[in-house]
């Protein structure tokens, strides 16, 4: 299941993240307003575009989370490495960490 769900994850956020579909949910708005006057811009078409987004959105919301959680994973174990591969880092690390200390 998370083998899964990463894979998808990052499939879908390459996807996403293009242009194209970027042009794609342009196209699909611009298709919604056009269908208004059709619609005599009831509040059920109004509830298509809204209901579209929200879960869009949704679902959206956990994909940048774990593009976001695999970046931030990916720049700790660069700063890891950068900091075992310079050993005055190391000394400098704790300086830093008693005058700010972390706090949880």
């Amino acid at each position: 299941m998370n083998d899964a769900f990463r894979i998808f994850a990052r499939r879908s956020a390459v996807l996403l993240g293009s242009a194209w579909a970027f042009v794609w949910a342009v196209l699909v708005i611009l298709v919604w307003v056009l269908t208004g006057p059709t619609f005599h811009f009831s509040d059920t078409w109004q509830l298509v575009i809204n209901t579209i987004t929200t879960v869009i959105t949704f679902l959206m919301v956990f994909l940048i989370q774990n593009t976001q959680n695999r970046a931030t994973k990916a720049v700790q174990l660069k700063l890891d490495e950068l900091i075992r591969a310079v050993r005055s880092a190391r000394a400098m690390n704790f300086s830093i960490l008693k005058i700010f200390p972390m706090t949880s």
